[in-house]
């Protein structure tokens, strides 16, 4: 589950890479174990597609702020965050994933200890970063989109569960960052975080019913295929097929359109979006 084939995103260049790589600094110290430290660096760099991160920026863009220390700062969260999912995800507990964008996974790289370690760090450094930030919203944003409640967390428990209810389990898995992302995004330029949240829930719902369809093979998503079927993991395309999984990541990127709020500089968030969705429908 959240894979990213996608090519690594033209909107997010140096600076984006050099701020994340310096919070990830910031939450080290000179006593951080050797391996530790280089276990962190492989787990967010090189980085995949970065969507989540653009999604934040973008946004923000959208509000008429792409430049403030809080937009950066929240984008370089998130993405500690989904790295953190990725690690714990492909464990053997979970996926037992031995590859990640297209070379090992970290536990078949550092092990699987190390590999929990790491996962951990990921998240306790990207509420570091946004409490350096000043944003109090937003660490409560990401812990939401993180915790228990509805976030990661709970999406993956419920993959130990008997059963699992497909939508709730989407939206907790994947669809939780999303929307996390375009709050964020929007807060951290001092809009509305509402009129931004079903935006980015309908675009993660849309990624992950996109990702179930990448499951069964089609495409190349540089991790193993056939994860779903194999440990019984609640997929739309095992519930529904591939032709109205496609359907639905069709109607679900359609209704992620017309939340879209009106401005005059929402222009290169409708492009990114635009490009995002060719990709997702070819799989």
């Amino acid at each position: 589950m959240n894979s990213e084939p996608i090519r690594a995103n033209p909107l997010l260049s140096n600076p984006f890479e050099q701020a994340l790589r310096s919070e990830l600094l910031l939450s080290l110290r000179a006593s951080t174990p050797p391996q530790l430290r280089e276990a962190l660096e492989y787990a967010l760099f090189p980085g995949g597609a970065r969507l989540r991160p653009a999604l934040c920026m973008l946004v923000a863009e959208a509000c008429g702020d792409a430049e403030s220390r809080w937009t950066m700062a929240a984008a370089c969260a998130i993405e500690m965050v989904h790295g953190a999912s990725l690690v714990h995800d492909d464990l053997p507990c979970f996926d037992d994933a031995e590859r990640r964008r297209g070379r090992p996974s970290l536990h078949a790289k550092y092990g699987e200890s190390m590999a929990v370690l790491v996962g951990d760090a990921l998240l306790v450094a990207a509420f570091g970063v946004l409490g350096r930030s000043g944003n109090a919203r937003g660490v409560e944003i990401l812990a939401e989109a993180s915790g228990p409640g509805s976030g990661i967390i709970a999406g993956q428990a419920w993959e130990l569960e008997p059963s699992a209810p497909l939508e709730e389990y989407h939206r907790a898995k994947t669809a939780s960052l999303f929307e996390a992302a375009a709050a964020l995004g929007a807060i951290s330029s001092g809009a509305n975080e509402g009129a931004w949240r079903a935006f980015g829930a309908f675009l993660g719902m849309a990624f992950q019913a996109a990702d179930d369809l990448g499951d069964i093979g089609v495409v190349d998503l540089g991790k193993p295929t056939g994860k779903d079927a194999a440990l019984g993991r609640p997929s739309i395309v095992r519930t529904e097929g591939p032709v109205a999984a496609r359907q639905r990541v069709k109607s679900l990127l359609d209704r992620a359109r017309a939340e879209i709020p009106e401005s005059k500089t929402s222009m290169p968030l409708q492009r990114w979006l635009e490009g995002l969705a060719q990709e997702l429908l070819r799989r």
